[in-house]
Order: structure tokens, then sequence, then C-alpha cells
């Protein structure tokens, strides 16, 4: 990465060895998007904000079901809700969990389609 490049910065902040609790952190994160309607929905939120009615009609799942796994991300800290009137809009909690939800795709794209893997 590049001299002043903000991803630079933050990644060389976490090249430290883990230890048993950022591994188990870390799984449980892993947990989360191991539902393919909750990845979805951090697909959805990774684009950027949104609130239930939005994340419903994109992710085609039932309200209830929306509802029920944001409020376990929520839980988890991997969302947060902030109140426009009566709506409750969701947003991923940071850079992080975004990047891993693409690269998770990403990967998983090259697996569907046979794409070669980047070096």
């Amino acid at each position: 990465m590049a001299a002043g490049d903000p991803h630079a910065v933050a990644g060389e902040a976490h090249l430290h060895a883990p230890d048993q609790e950022q591994l188990r952190t870390a799984a449980s994160v892993f947990a989360l998007l191991a539902d393919p309607t909750r990845l979805h929905l951090l697909w959805l939120l990774a684009r950027g904000e949104a609130d239930v009615t939005a994340l419903t009609a994109a992710s085609g799942a039932p309200r209830p079901a929306v509802s029920q796994h944001l409020a376990k991300l929520r839980l988890a800290g991997l969302v947060h809700a902030r109140r426009e009137g009566r709506r409750a809009v969701y947003a991923l909690r940071d850079g992080h969990l975004r990047r891993l939800v693409t690269e998770a795709l990403s990967h998983a794209d090259h697996q569907v389609t046979g794409e070669p893997w980047h070096p």
C-alpha cells in the first residue's frame, strides 16, 4: 500500500498476533456471516444506509425475518441504527466489515463462476 493510504495505516495497526479474545470475537463475526440472509443484508448495507422496508424489498426476505436479523447484527455491534422520524435507518458499523463482506462475496464469485483467482 502506498504511503499516505488510510488503509495502509489501519492495516499496519492490526499486524500483531491475535490473542484468544480477538480470535473468539472474529469467529463470532464469521458465525453471523454464515447465514445467507444476514450476509445479504450486510452486503446491501455495504452499499449504503437503508431502513427495514428497503432491506425487505431488496432482500426478498419476510419483514419479520429482516427485523430479527438486524436485531442480531445490532446486538453483535456489526450494524447501528439511527432514528429518522418513525423509522430506523441501518448502517454498517465500520469499513472492516464492509471489506470483509465484499471480499467474502468476491471469493464466492470466483468459486461459482470459475474465474481465475487473483495472486
